[in-house]
């Protein structure tokens, strides 16, 4: 048996760490089984359904190279193909027009509250022979009235329905439409999906799909309902946690290999161990390692990952990003004076905890710093001359070479190291904290860094 999973969002909004997860889990299980990995677009909603939350979800998934063997498809193409299993449901009398307007089924549904009942249709219509042609309708599954369906899912394990709790659900709507739990199971049929992988909010779902496909005479799959992620204060995961879209998640610089190794731990385990590259995630990777509890996100451990990336990804890899990084923020990284941005990246990665973080931290490499009139205060002034001249005559533009015409000035006008450094820095970075001041020189240039110090010296004096 070839493994074939799939992934179908439906286009109604963002993509978001739960879809991602689910996603996550049915490509690693595919790619471990050397199977397929089939992405299905789930858009027969039309008034819900967009465009751009296609877009947005085919750039999420890109961005974390979470590629598809197959696909996508989009279920708003395959409405011929849910009419022709429609019509032999029909014709074969396993499914049935009901004609049952809102107000008997309200009404219905109400006298069942009242006698403490589980809502459920009452099958008015299933023996109905004659086709009313002029009166709007749905079509109902007919639901066996007896008996059981028997879910062996690979996290919560054996689960058991009774049939006499299921009513005959809708499977296509008065406008013709088909529903979720229809068209889901005719594209897992004709797609020959193998491992279902999805939230177990679809729990519920499977026993009407079990029953669906055995209708249809179909294979059944291997189903494995993952509990939902909770926020940190354990409850439901809403947009008031943080990022509803995990395109936010570039934004806010994380990588995507730190994102699929924090979201791979929320809810499955190997061992104790935390950390795993792309291909340790699918060597390892095991539906009986998936955890029944659900798991909360934690801010603080997907920046600790995400910084342990920064500093052991490939440098090119992560140069790459930063460059987009800084681009975004109009900085032209191919300039004559620009530094090195491997080199920058080597300096700066121990350093910061996001790729948003080391752009803005390295914006001084390429944007002279305002001018800040306290910076050189009386007594260092001569100093800072001193410090002019030396670099101007410097030919030896190295890291050892400035760090001892830093340490000579600072001699020469009897000055601790800090005391001269801390305004110079301030002078040509912007700021108090940088990475050291000697690498920070010889990557800034020597061009650069004597027309900060003159222009500098040039206001104090005025």
């Amino acid at each position: 048996m070839t493994v074939r999973t799939r992934f179908a969002p439906s286009p109604t909004g963002y993509l978001h760490i739960g879809g991602v997860r689910t996603a996550l889990y049915s490509w690693l299980y595919a790619k471990k089984k050397q199977g397929q990995f089939i992405l299905r677009i789930e858009d027969t909603d039309s008034e819900r359904s967009s465009p751009g939350a296609v877009d947005l979800i085919l750039e999420g998934l890109r961005w974390l190279a979470l590629d598809c063997d197959e696909g996508p498809f989009y279920q708003s193409q395959r409405l011929p193909r849910y009419r022709e299993v429609l019509d032999k449901l029909l014709a074969e009398g396993k499914a049935y027009r009901c004609y049952c307007s809102k107000e008997r089924l309200d009404t219905l549904r109400a006298e069942q509250l009242a006698q403490r009942k589980k809502p459920r249709y009452d099958g008015c219509c299933r023996d109905r022979k004659a086709v009313l042609l002029q009166r709007p309708y749905v079509v109902r599954f007919c639901n066996p009235l007896s008996g059981q369906v028997v879910v062996d899912d690979q996290v919560y394990g054996r689960i058991v329905f009774n049939n006499e709790e299921l009513d005959d659900l809708i499977i296509v709507r008065s406008d013709n439409s088909p529903t979720y739990n229809f068209t889901v199971v005719v594209d897992d049929w004709d797609m020959k999906i193998t491992h279902v992988i999805r939230g177990d909010d679809h729990l519920n779902n499977t026993p009407r799909q079990i029953n669906l496909l055995l209708a249809l005479g179909a294979d059944l799959p291997l189903y494995s309902h993952v509990p939902m992620i909770l926020g940190p204060d354990g409850k439901k995961l809403s947009k008031r946690h943080g990022a509803a879209n995990i395109l936010q998640y570039r934004e806010e610089g994380y990588l995507p290999d730190a994102l699929l190794n924090y979201l791979v731990r929320l809810g499955w385990s190997h061992d104790n161990q935390e950390i795993f590259s792309r291909q340790q995630m699918i060597e390892c990777f095991d539906l009986h390692g998936l955890n029944k509890a659900p798991a909360a996100i934690n801010p603080d451990k997907l920046v600790w990952l995400n910084q342990h990336y920064l500093r052991t990804d490939d440098l090119h890899q992560v140069t790459t990003l930063l460059r987009k990084e800084l681009e975004d923020l109009g900085i032209n990284t191919r300039s004559h004076e620009a530094p090195d941005l491997e080199e920058l990246v080597v300096l700066q990665r121990e350093r910061v905890k996001t790729l948003r973080d080391m752009a803005e931290k390295s914006l001084f490499f390429y944007t002279d710093p305002p001018i800040d009139q306290q910076v050189i205060q009386p007594e260092v002034l001569p100093a800072f001359r001193a410090l002019y001249m030396s670099f101007s005559q410097l030919q030896d533009w190295t890291d050892v070479a400035l760090h001892g015409v830093l340490l000579e000035t600072a001699s020469q006008f009897s000055l601790t190291l800090g005391k001269l450094v801390q305004p110079f820095r301030l002078m040509i970075t912007g700021s108090t904290v940088s990475p050291p001041m000697n690498i920070t020189l010889r990557l800034l240039g020597k061009s650069k860094v004597l027309r900060r110090m003159h222009r500098s010296m040039n206001q104090s004096e005025s």
